[in-house]
């Protein structure tokens, strides 16, 4: 597959910008910005340069525009007819990452510190600062293949953790560009689902608890967990991790496995042959193999088992 190149925004309709610094691309191709590498060209592209400028944009943007809050894209299939609207890209601009002092006033005081990470960090990196710091509590970060703030929007979880049980208080951006902290309780969230006010674009950040890993046995079980996830995914390739949510008291792979579809393509999307709830994808492949082998995978699931799959990535876009 040929990607198509974007184009900057000219200096006539920059002037539409006046107070934004960030780059701003027209046509941007979402194969390039999505970890299954496929994906169609974003209308407008934003990557900005620095939290301020992000705030200046977005009170800048018609209050209708579609917005996709873009962290790693990898939880995220776009459709070959691309997003017909606005994509802005968090992931190397949000990324402060510090632990708060639990004198800290403007927080609440806890047996140990409270860790914050904005929406564009790595989760890997999260997990990583909380062991430097022999804080428990964050190990199962490591194992989430995205940013905090694609953590957030879905309650991404690994290895037996969530992100939500772990959140004291989340920093919200709106609509119309005002910036609101809220705290977990204020907000509906179960596995792999948050529920945002309507007039929330996204997530910007949050304070995270932990403990303190005396014995270091929270280290310890993260280093196992990474290395059973090196030995039993297809780590290095692209896909999106787990594609669909575990069903009640069963899991996804083992239903998939179960229909003989392991291994199972569609054009340049295959079913991995190391883990069945992980797709893969290789040079050439479509989003529109991607959409197809799900759409076939929870046909015959359903049909052989009874089972309806819900997927755990978000499909978004036109199809070409």
């Amino acid at each position: 597959m040929t990607v198509a190149k974007s184009r900057e925004v000219g200096i006539d309709n920059r002037e539409s910008w006046p107070d934004v610094r960030g780059q701003i691309l027209l046509d941007e191709p979402m194969a390039k910005h999505t970890s299954w590498r496929v994906g169609g060209p974003a209308q407008q592209f934003f990557q900005p340069a620095d939290r301020d400028d992000l705030l200046a944009f977005v009170r800048l943007l018609p209050i209708t525009e579609p917005v996709l809050w873009l962290g790693l894209g990898s939880n995220l299939l776009v459709r070959d007819g691309g997003w017909r609207g606005t994509v802005i890209a968090l992931h190397g601009t949000l990324d402060t990452l510090q632990v708060r002092d639990i004198d800290d006033s403007r927080f609440p005081t806890p047996d140990s510190p409270y860790v914050y990470a904005e929406a564009g960090v790595h989760c890997a990196r999260l997990a990583k600062l909380a062991r430097d710091r022999q804080l428990a509590g964050l190990g199962f970060m490591a194992g989430i293949p995205g940013t905090v703030g694609g953590a957030l929007a879905m309650n991404a979880g690994a290895w037996g953790g969530e992100t939500w049980p772990v959140v004291e208080r989340a920093e919200v951006l709106m609509r119309d560009g005002d910036v609101r902290w809220l705290a977990a309780s204020d907000l509906e969230w179960g596995y792999r689902h948050v529920a945002l006010p309507a007039d929330a674009l996204g997530f910007l950040g949050a304070v995270f608890r932990t403990r303190i890993d005396a014995d270091g046995e929270d280290a310890r079980a993260t280093r196992e967990s990474l290395a059973r996830r090196k030995a039993t995914q297809p780590v290095g390739k692209p896909s999106a991790g787990s594609t669909f949510r575990n069903p009640p008291g069963d899991h996804a792979a083992r239903l998939i496995e179960a229909s003989g579809l392991k291994g199972y393509r569609i054009g340049g999307a295959q079913v991995s042959t190391l883990h069945a709830n992980f797709i893969v994808t290789e040079a050439g492949a479509r989003a529109a193999d991607v959409e197809a082998l799900i759409l076939h995978l929870q046909a015959e699931v359903q049909r052989l088992h009874g089972v309806t799959l819900q997927t755990e990535v978000r499909i978004v876009g036109v199809a070409s």
